[in-house]
């Protein structure tokens, strides 16, 4: 609080005041992450998340809470103004908002965004694309969550279009063993590309709705069970510059083949354990695995949400994959048979590796009729957003 001038010499209150800004500054520096290249631009050929400073100092996001007042705006409903919609690479901002996301609201969470691709949309030719894989209907992950596949949960996140929804995986932090805080999912659900900017209020829930409550009780259950483990806001996202260049939420392009992100995260009401070790599990990333006609079979977990699905349930389907390729020059995405709908984006794909449970692709398009899946290869590209990730928080 500033004190009055009747209460203090103006020196003393224009100290105080230059006090709460920088502290209002640190707040800010705290919960602000970017996804840019070198130069803090959006650069194309797979840039990732470097640090929020320019030349000369840190940078604040432009339209973000930039002092204490502000904060207070944004955390009253200020985010909101998406006339601000910050499209740039350094200029995401997400600074928690306790209990933003209750259980009621959490299930007010639309399927977003359900990028489809048309029959013919996708690059022909020898080599290009494998023949359309036949629909494999997806099936309930055994409950509760926690105990079959406690590194899935749901990414929950503000858009213009009102809360959505979609899948994320804990992954293994090679700078930090068995204490990881990061988190795997799609571009698009994060940044919706070209046309637009950040998405807001982003979260992740693991093990979301562990004992699979249908959805039109998820808002009456106990917290404990909607989120046993809590909820986890990002404090620094990367996602590909050629996501951001290229990429679309209405329909799959070029782009979709770099639509992979990874957050960072921290729990809502504090603590000092990691995310996985709140979990207890986490997934290993295999980059640069083989190609999709050189892997025997692969599963992808999700939450959908659009119909006939309702987002309360885990669900997984088992296919072996394809290739599909949506723009000469990019690379071919991974392709899979499955009915699973929007809310499954970012979702990810696992086989068996050594023993572990390794991701290999997430979930990023689908088609207009929803019998098959694709995702994003992940090699030299993903790697470089991954390790930018690892690195930025390897002495922390």
């Amino acid at each position: 609080m500033t004190p009055t001038p009747s209460r203090a010499p103006r020196g003393r209150s224009r100290r105080r005041r230059v006090g709460l800004a920088a502290a209002a500054t640190a707040v800010l520096l705290a919960t602000t992450a970017t996804a840019c290249g070198p130069d803090n631009t959006a650069a194309a050929g797979g840039s990732s998340a470097a640090g929020n400073q320019k030349a000369g100092g840190p940078h604040l996001p432009d339209g973000a809470p930039t002092s204490l007042d502000d904060l207070k705006k944004w955390k009253d409903g200020g985010w909101k103004n998406w006339d601000k919609w910050a499209h740039k690479a350094q200029d995401f901002a997400n600074p928690i908002i306790k209990d933003h996301w209750k259980p009621d609201r959490l299930a007010q969470a639309q399927a977003a965004p359900d990028v489809g691709v048309r029959a013919g949309e996708a690059v022909g030719g020898y080599g290009a694309s494998d023949p359309e894989p036949r629909p494999i209907n997806a099936q309930e992950v055994t409950r509760p969550y926690h105990r079959n596949m406690a590194p899935v949960g749901k990414i929950f996140f503000d858009s213009p279009k009102g809360p959505m929804v979609c899948s994320g995986t804990i992954v293994e932090d090679p700078a930090h063993p068995g204490k990881s805080n990061l988190v795997w999912t799609a571009g698009h659900c994060v940044h919706s590309g070209r046309q637009g900017g950040w998405m807001r209020n982003i979260v992740f829930v693991p093990s979301y709705n562990d004992t699979g409550v249908p959805m039109s009780q998820v808002g009456t259950t106990p917290t404990q069970q909607v989120t046993p483990y809590g909820r986890f806001w990002a404090d620094w996202i990367s996602t590909s510059g050629e996501w951001i260049n290229m990429g679309s939420t209405e329909s799959g392009n070029g782009g979709s083949a770099y639509d992979f992100a990874v957050l960072h995260v921290r729990p809502e009401n504090g603590g000092g354990k990691s995310l996985q070790e709140t979990v207890g599990a986490a997934a290993q990333v295999w980059f640069n695995a083989p190609h999709a006609d050189r892997i025997n079979s692969v599963k992808a977990f999700g939450y959908p949400a659009a119909p006939p699905y309702d987002g309360a349930r885990m669900m997984a389907c088992l296919d072996r994959p394809g290739r599909l390729t949506m723009q000469q020059g990019t690379p071919a995405m991974d392709r899979i048979g499955c009915t699973m709908t929007g809310g499954t984006s970012g979702g990810g794909w696992f086989v068996g590796r050594n023993g572990k449970l390794t991701l290999i692709s997430n979930t990023s398009i689908s088609s207009n009729a929803h019998t098959w899946l694709a995702g994003p290869y992940l090699g030299p590209e993903a790697q470089r957003v991954f390790d930018t990730v690892s690195r930025k928080f390897a002495g922390q």
